[in-house]
């Protein structure tokens, strides 16, 4: 039997208010998954707990059958994190900084320096590679973070809003970046407000409101659940959310039926 490539199980957090609660969902090996959800829904917040870079109040997560809690610097090694916001070091070159990356994963110097050029002729970088990041566009640098994320060849990529503020061509090089890495056998997780991408990328979607999964499926699924045979993504999310907000009591809890 497969193990899974992520499994998330009660998890809960809470800030001013719950955050995740108690939040449970599988994304299977190779798959290339969709999570939506409204500005404040907990998207980034669960994914942060799941690359380590928050603790969970409680519940459990797994990475391909690491323990992410009790064994993080497994679950690491096989995870990337490319937040919606680049960070990078402005002071290094391309070549640098993911010679730098390489480095903190004990890469052979030989072989991160190959990996480096072939991850730079990928996604276009190349040209670029001996120029320091802090004269980059927002596109530029975004593909650094994600050619920094990718050299240590995870098996689980996560990404939030990767695509927000990219023109049309450095936003379709990361798409296709992205489909080849799992043709390739990666999983993907991927956050995105721009819903046309997640239907025509994700082979699953999961949705989120008020820091709970609240439907997941293909998208012929989450049609059928939300009674539109031939709707948009965009037309099912928005139905399911509104479903989930008039169901919902003042607390994110759904109410009790009348």
């Amino acid at each position: 039997m497969a193990i899974n490539a992520l499994e998330i199980t009660d998890l809960y957090k809470r800030f001013d208010r719950p955050a995740v609660n108690g939040l449970t969902m599988t994304v299977r090996p190779g798959e290339f998954y969709a999570l939506l959800g409204p500005n404040g829904a907990g998207k980034t917040t669960t994914l942060k707990m799941v690359t380590g870079l928050l603790r969970p109040d409680r519940g459990e997560i797994s990475v391909f059958g690491h323990n992410a809690l009790r064994d993080p610097v497994s679950a690491k090694k096989i995870t990337a994190w490319v937040p919606d916001e680049p960070m990078i070091y402005d002071r290094l070159t391309p070549l640098e900084y993911l010679e730098f990356v390489a480095g903190l994963w004990n890469i052979d110097a030989r072989q991160a320096n190959e990996e480096a050029h072939r991850l730079m002729d990928w996604l276009k970088l190349s040209p670029h590679a001996q120029e320091r990041c802090e004269g980059f566009s927002r596109g530029m640098r975004q593909k650094v973070a994600l050619a920094g994320a990718l050299i240590h060849e995870p098996r689980l990529i996560i990404l939030d809003e990767p695509l927000t503020g990219l023109d049309a061509a450095s936003a379709r090089l990361v798409k296709e970046v992205l489909k080849e890495r799992v043709a390739m056998g990666a999983t993907v997780i991927m956050t995105t407000h721009i819903l046309e991408v997640a239907e025509r990328m994700a082979e699953r979607i999961g949705v989120i409101a008020d820091g709970r999964l609240v439907a997941e499926g293909t998208l012929g699924e989450l049609r059928m659940r939300a009674g539109k045979g031939d709707g948009t993504l965009e037309e099912v999310f928005l139905d399911i959310v509104s479903e989930e907000s008039v169901g919902a009591g003042p607390a994110g809890q759904k109410a009790d039926a009348a």
